[in-house]
């Protein structure tokens, strides 16, 4: 007890002279948090010893001395798995080589302490030439984030805004589940067994939304990357369809043992012991947030699946608490007073691109941008890859020169060892729309963006497109 309150008084201290900071990485399937957080570290590990961090003004002027990792301060949080996403990194335990670091389905914390030389007067006065800076990151899946709305949510209002999704597109991936609640009503007898099986019809369904349609508004959360719930019968439940035709007095006056109260009833247990628990725990303690956003894959599945990342960006912008800190705020209660979006790989495309790719990221975001511009809350935007998987070249045809990229094309399926081989390409991937796409992008049809394999990485520093940047945006003012 003595230990934790020792830990909390210098917690407090380090917030009070702005030398801890709590950084949440969050984003959607597939847009690369686990790879973003195991670049991040290395690059402060690696400062001033191969990191290329000339956007960084403290690893520029020498200032930024390393970062080494420690003990994180909450035990019953795990690890985020550094030394695996390295492991793969390096292609020596793999028949194909290097591969992308397996992602987390879970939340994952990790403490760095990064050692700096300050330049504030008040800092040298405190630390004379050496100063510290305590960085926690906190990994979590933007999955997690979609479910905060349920809060504000009913069963009803729940089940009427799924089965709207269901004409974008999604229902081919959802005809089990329809098939087997299609002869169920509200008033239906409760068949526990029964209810398990139709849960198991629903989660298959957003699993193959997701993994094959490319859709992502996809709730509950936690149905799709369960963490320590898995197989708990918290997640047995799903929504009712035709409950419309029904009115709110007929669903109240149902018996309790009625298939609506007893859905209902998981509903609310789902919300108020998994949902509400995670934002009071985590959320609402984090400083800074970056969201990590797959652009170009919303691009390749094509306009539904597009439109649908829009909406569940909007839902998940809407669920943060922003604002600026003073100090007793700071100390107290503390909120997110600085956030980064970035548009993911952008080494999938050529540097000329890299552009329209930002301008695109903001056509997507616009109204959260709006709302969160109007309440001052700073933010950039940003096009990034965190490890860089492609190299820059050019293609000269008939005298004239055109972009290109040269890579490692990852195979259909490399967990097949008699796959073959992956192959070295030189392609032009297509262009990226600056705005919105209209519908003649999606009948053109004159783009794929690729996936490329990544590089080896083995004791240093990966390669990375506007990493730096982004360090400076999230750190830079606490390294002064």
């Amino acid at each position: 007890m003595a230990r934790d309150v020792g830990r909390e008084a210098h917690d407090l201290l380090e917030r009070g002279l702005d030398r801890q900071l709590r950084l949440a990485v969050t984003g959607l399937s597939g847009a690369g948090k686990t790879a973003f957080l195991v670049s991040l570290i290395e690059q402060l590990r690696h400062a001033g010893l191969g990191a290329r961090l000339e956007l960084l003004p403290a690893a520029r002027d020498g200032r930024l001395l390393g970062a080494e990792r420690v003990s994180q301060p909450d035990l019953s949080i795990p690890r985020f798995p550094l030394e695996a996403g390295l492991r793969s990194l390096s292609g020596q335990h793999t028949p194909h080589g290097p591969e992308w670091p397996t992602p987390t389905r879970s939340i994952s914390e990790l403490r760095l302490k990064i050692g700096f030389r300050p330049t504030s007067r008040a800092a040298r006065v405190l630390d004379s030439k050496r100063a510290t800076l305590t960085l926690d990151l906190i990994d979590y899946p933007g999955e997690w984030l979609l479910d905060l709305p349920m809060l504000e949510q009913d069963f009803s209002t729940w089940s009427a805004e799924c089965e709207t999704q269901l004409n974008d597109g999604r229902a081919h991936w959802a005809a089990d589940w329809l098939a087997a609640v299609a002869p169920l009503t509200p008033d239906s007898e409760v068949d526990e067994d029964r209810l398990a099986e139709i849960a198991t019809h629903y989660t298959d369904y957003l699993h193959a939304a997701r993994r094959k349609g490319g859709f992502v508004d996809l709730t509950p959360g936690r149905f799709l990357l369960p963490g320590e719930l898995d197989e708990a019968p918290v997640l047995q439940f799903f929504p009712l369809t035709g409950l419309t035709d029904w009115t709110p007095e007929a669903l109240a006056a149902l018996p309790e043992a009625s298939l609506y109260r007893t859905l209902a009833r998981r509903f609310d247990h789902y919300r108020r012991h998994v949902v509400q628990p995670f934002y009071h725990d985590h959320f609402r303690r984090f400083d800074r947030q970056i969201v990590l956003i797959d652009v170009l894959g919303a691009l390749n599945a094509g306009p539904a699946p597009f439109r649908d990342l829009s909406r569940a960006l909007d839902k998940l912008f809407d669920s943060f608490a922003y604002g600026r800190r003073h100090l007793l705020a700071r100390l107290m209660d503390r909120r997110i007073d600085r956030l980064a979006i970035a548009a993911t790989k952008a080494d999938h495309v050529t540097p000329e691109q890299h552009g329209a790719m930002r301008d695109l990221l903001e056509q997507l975001l616009a109204d959260p941008l709006k709302r969160l511009r109007y309440r001052d809350v700073p933010l950039k935007a940003f096009t990034i890859a965190a490890i860089r998987s492609s190299e820059a070249r050019e293609v000269v045809e008939n005298g004239e020169r055109h972009p290109a990229l040269a890579g490692q094309l990852l195979a259909m399926d490399e967990a097949d060892p008699a796959v073959s081989p992956r192959e070295s390409v030189l392609l032009f991937p297509g262009e990226v729309p600056s705005r919105l796409p209209e519908s003649t992008f999606w009948n053109e049809g004159n783009f794929q963006f690729p996936n490329f394999a990544p590089p080896r990485i083995d004791g240093t520093a990966p390669p990375h497109i506007r990493m730096d940047a982004v360090l400076d945006w999230l750190l830079g003012d606490h390294l002064k």
